[in-house]
């Protein structure tokens, strides 16, 4: 995803990029699907589920950082984490009921409720 400039215009980016999935017959990051059955996974495979999850979090870290360079380490990656697995879990539910604006809806719950940075304007 590449170096972080603008955070809030970088988590826009990453929510899109989940979204698109959905747009494109009702599809869903392919990490998510698999991680859903880890347990059946080859250890190849589940090192690359865990690779790219932990990719995600330590570039949503970056994106945390620079709103607020003084929290804990600890707590960013909580906050990223967090953020991570509400937007998987917000396209897994859009596609269970095969409904993209389920996404969006619970997305907008997530920038309201704080979950997700926004921009004050």
């Amino acid at each position: 995803m590449g170096e972080p400039s603008d955070p809030y215009d970088s988590l826009s980016h990453l929510i899109h990029s989940f979204r698109t999935a959905l747009e494109r017959d009702n599809r869903m990051c392919l990490c998510g699907l698999m991680a859903a059955e880890y347990d059946d996974l080859p250890d190849a495979v589940r090192a690359e589920v865990i690779g790219f999850a932990d990719d995600i979090v330590a570039w949503v870290s970056q994106v945390l950082t620079k709103l607020d360079a003084s929290s804990s380490s600890d707590s960013v990656k909580q906050h990223a984490f967090a953020i991570y697995a509400a937007i998987a879990g917000a396209q897994l539910t859009a596609r269970g009921r095969d409904d993209i604006t389920i996404y969006d809806w619970v997305i907008e719950g997530y920038r309201r409720s704080g979950l997700i940075p926004t921009q004050r304007r």
